[in-house]
């Protein structure tokens, strides 16, 4: 796997809206010998999950608690992947990650089976 990193976090307030993205100099969705992509989030109590995943093919996954509020986004000709978050709560506040993933499933189920969560980025969201 090659560590990836993730950017755009920022303080928020309670509904509002951030953008994260995802790469590292010289890396290229398209040419990846990665099957899917994942972001992932260690909350602010320490708990670590997986929330959003997307393979080669474009089909995306995501964890309930983010269901209708998270969209996952991978564009080959742009070279981009992208989280984009909506109605953000509080507890959605802790540090995100992307990763290179076997699949997309086990981004939601087994995120520990992700070898390298690779550089974060800090999400706040304030009530």
């Amino acid at each position: 796997q090659v560590p990836l990193v993730a950017s755009g976090g920022a303080s928020v307030q309670t509904g509002g809206s951030l953008t994260l993205s995802c790469g590292k100099v010289g890396y290229t969705y398209a040419t990846s010998r990665s099957h899917a992509w994942g972001w992932l989030r260690q909350g602010t109590r320490g708990e670590r999950e997986g929330i959003a995943a997307i393979d080669r093919d474009g089909a995306t996954l995501y964890a309930d608690c983010v269901k209708g509020r998270f969209t996952i986004s991978k564009d080959n000709t742009k070279n981009t992947l992208h989280l984009l978050m909506d109605k953000l709560k509080p507890e959605d506040s802790g540090m995100y990650y992307c990763a290179e993933a076997p699949d997309t499933v086990p981004v939601i189920t087994d995120p520990d089976a992700v070898v390298d969560w690779g550089q974060g980025t800090e999400v706040t969201v304030s009530s």
